[in-house]
């Protein structure tokens, strides 16, 4: 692998490679990288499996210790590339709290945070293209068998 950080890399069997890959890459692309499964409304409403996570949004957590908690998204952490949810914390020894962060590959998005005009044309962009051309759209249903 190259020590310039490339979007054309194809991927290795090496997770050496794989964990390079994700930290040398730059803040536009961490963020696409930390996108999270919606649920199944949201999943139908928008025609879509997953999307990038947002402060605000309404998540549940699908595994690990925190298993089936839900709450909104405090912080997100692009270093670290997880997330710390409100109400989800632990207790050190000396009683203070502090927030656990969880990877997004642990969350399930319950609602979305659209105050963001551009946020909503992202969400929205894949059903355009499908209006715009609807043989397209045919097509792809005569290969799933009418699902999209």
């Amino acid at each position: 692998m190259k020590k310039m950080f490339s979007i054309k890399w194809l991927g290795s069997k090496q997770t050496r490679k794989q964990r390079k890959f994700r930290m040398n890459a730059p803040l536009h692309i961490r963020h696409q990288m930390m996108s999270a499964n919606l649920s199944e409304e949201l999943g139908k409403k928008y025609n879509r499996r997953n999307f990038p996570v947002r402060k605000g949004d309404k998540v549940k957590v699908i595994g690990g210790k925190f298993d089936k908690k839900e709450g909104k998204i405090t912080d997100v952490d692009l270093k670290k590339m997880k997330v710390a949810v409100e109400n989800i914390q632990i207790q050190k020894k000396d009683g203070t709290k502090v927030n656990v962060y969880i990877p997004t590959s642990k969350l399930e998005i319950l609602e979305m945070n659209l105050d963001d005009k551009k946020r909503l044309d992202a969400l929205n962009r894949k059903n355009k293209v499908e209006e715009k051309n609807p043989e397209k759209a045919e097509k792809k249903e005569e290969k799933t068998g009418g699902k999209k």
